[in-house]
């Protein structure tokens, strides 16, 4: 079985007082499905799926799962997250490259994204990244 590795980040930013999340939704995804930005940098692609730049605080640990590629092969992935603080840029203001990986990206509050996010182990990293911002 092949194995493919990447990364996330639960990319975090406080707004009016409130902890809030970044959150992507992929192209060719319905409304209302978040996930966390993640993936490979390929050739030539910027590391923002959001429009917004951070600055790595800590790892929140690994997303382990298989899935099968067209053409029926198995792949065992790994997805390293890390906790980022938001600094320069605008959410939403996605780069054309990514317009092919990303539909839209918003923030969304931290307190709710473990709930809002679409997969499990995104939804777990969220939990670990609120629970970090606890006061």
């Amino acid at each position: 079985m092949e194995r493919e590795f990447s990364a996330g980040g639960a990319l975090v930013k406080v707004i009016r007082g409130r902890p809030m999340l970044a959150a992507i939704r992929p192209r060719g995804k319905p409304e209302g499905l978040w996930a966390l930005p993640k993936g490979k940098i390929d050739p030539g692609e910027r590391p923002e799926e959001t429009g917004v730049e951070g600055t790595l605080v800590e790892k929140l640990g690994d997303v382990k799962y298989t899935y099968t590629r067209r053409g029926g092969e198995r792949v065992f992935k790994i997805v390293s997250f890390y906790l980022l603080r938001a600094g320069r840029g605008r959410i939403g203001q996605i780069e054309e490259a990514m317009r092919i990986e990303v539909e839209e990206a918003r923030w969304l509050p931290l307190d709710e994204a473990p709930r809002l996010l679409a997969y499990g182990g995104e939804r777990k990293m969220a939990a670990k990244a609120r629970d970090r911002f606890a006061p």
